[in-house]
């Protein structure tokens, strides 16, 4: 009976988020058309309420609904960081919608039900649970991929996001019926008790299942639609995708090959540094060519979970540490970014080319001052926050043997540094460009929080590495 009622601190955070979601979708409904600054208000408090829960929640592991979902030192860590990408990037929606005539509240309501999927998938102790948040998550965000509906392009991204993502939870799906065929059990804890050896038909599963979750980190060969989708999306809505799906993604990845298949690493430790290889290597080398900014941030995403994955590939508990480390530092750089995209309007009217960036240093000298230190910082140019994120994975994977895997990361990271230093020229080389219209005072919160922990964050690291050392040892 304690396992079918479980501690109500367990899945509290949880809770908070549905009924929210319900009571707000309510008010929009009762209240129509003017409801939608109130109903993202209350969305961004109820996400900042479900956070509080999740820090003040029960510390050690808590396993609930007989092993469906567990609550731990790993999954507070995730749940944390996606519940803070989906309330900042609602914070930075707002001016946006008020500017374009996009007052939907629908918007918020989407985006607290995906992080409740989000906040069911890094809890997910089975398969069932896995599949459960991860649609969850999913279908809000096909839906808010096509929320401006007079849009041809946020449309098209819509549609193509939905197609690719019909296609690839359903290779889940497969992957998850054969393991569970081969084994006898959807739960993690006991899958790992019968798979001691691997047999072809569990490595057919596994592949099917990873490749699944590797759509959804956008991780090559299941990349496709990251560059369409981030450009065709609603600015607020690319930044919402590249923050809190990519945690919860990254997050259920980590958690299903440490939980379901530690005796078995040799198998997805192939798979995993082949998918963290080939998308270093094309983050790094398909962005040279882009002109438009959003494309280029999804180039870069595309690049940085493979950086990410390097930890994971090393199968070791400071690889998964440097996995959690590369995480938070990467929502914070982007959503710094993002604040920027956004703020790039003249007379009104969003401007997305990187050239439009030109002379930004003389028109706005402290923006261009923190674009640029966030370009630096994704280049991975020490002392930045992301020189530490990558040198985290980095060590994880030498120490584990994988030199190769090492050395492409930094080759890798050594051509994407020419588009990254090539915005911080066009900012301060090339002739001014028209000046931006005034920052919206939540973009200059977001830009000033996100730039100075990237600048400042190697004089007191220690806080954040204890954390992500406590998440880690609690999958071990």
């Amino acid at each position: 009976m304690s396992q079918l009622l479980p501690p109500l601190g367990a899945v509290l955070p949880e809770l908070v988020l549905a009924l929210s979601a319900i009571s707000l979708i309510l008010i929009g409904a009762v209240r129509g058309e003017g409801s939608s600054g109130l109903v993202t208000g209350l969305a961004i408090a109820a996400l900042a309420a479900a956070g509080v829960l999740v820090l003040i929640g029960p510390a050690g592991p808590v396993v609930a609904f007989h092993g469906s979902l567990v609550v731990d030192a790993f999954g507070r860590y995730m749940k944390l960081l996606a519940i803070t990408g989906a309330a900042v990037s609602l914070v930075m929606a707002v001016d946006w919608q008020h500017r374009e005539k996009q007052e939907k509240f629908e918007y918020a309501v989407l985006v607290v039900i995906a992080t409740l999927g989000m906040c069911m998938l890094v809890s997910a102790g089975d398969l069932i649970a896995l599949y459960l948040g991860l649609e969850l998550m999913s279908l809000s965000l096909y839906v808010v991929a096509a929320i401006n509906r007079d849009s041809v392009r946020s449309t098209e991204a819509g549609l193509k996001y939905f197609v690719l993502g019909a296609l690839s939870s359903g290779m889940l799906l497969y992957g998850a019926s054969l393991i569970y065929g081969f084994t006898g059990s959807v739960n993690f804890n006991a899958i790992a008790q019968v798979v001691q050896t691997p047999s072809i038909g569990l490595i057919f599963g596994l592949v099917f299942l990873l490749a699944g979750l590797c759509f959804k980190v956008s991780a090559v060969p299941f990349h496709m639609w990251t560059p369409d989708v981030y450009e065709g999306a609603p600015t607020p809505v690319t930044v919402f995708f590249a923050t809190a799906p990519k945690v919860a993604g990254m997050a259920i990845f980590v958690r299903v090959v440490m939980e379901a298949f530690p005796h078995i690493t040799h198998q997805w430790q192939q798979i995993v540094a082949f998918v963290s290889v080939a998308s270093m290597l094309l983050g790094a080398f398909a962005a040279i060519g882009q002109r438009n900014i959003k494309r280029l941030l999804a180039y870069s995403s595309i690049g940085h979970m493979g950086f990410a994955l390097v930890g994971l590939a090393a199968g070791t508990e400071a690889g998964v540490r440097g996995v959690l480390l590369y995480m938070a530092i990467y929502v914070a750089m982007t959503l710094g970014s993002f604040a920027c995209v956004l703020a790039m309007r003249r007379k009104g009217q969003a401007v997305e080319t990187i050239e439009d960036l030109a002379g930004l240093s003389r028109n706005r000298p402290v923006m261009a001052l923190m674009l640029a230190a966030l370009m630096f910082s994704l280049a991975g140019i020490p002392p930045l926050a992301g020189f530490l994120a990558k040198y985290y994975v980095f060590v994880a994977a030498i120490q584990a043997g994988l030199y190769a895997l090492a050395v492409i990361g930094v080759l890798s990271s050594v051509v994407g540094a020419y588009y990254y230093l090539r915005i911080v020229k066009i900012m301060y080389f090339d002739e001014p460009a028209e000046a931006f219209d005034p920052m919206p005072t939540e973009l200059k919160a977001v830009l000033a929080v996100s730039g100075l922990f990237t600048i400042f964050y190697f004089v007191y690291p220690a806080p954040l590495i204890e954390a992500a050392g406590a998440a880690a040892r609690s999958l071990f």
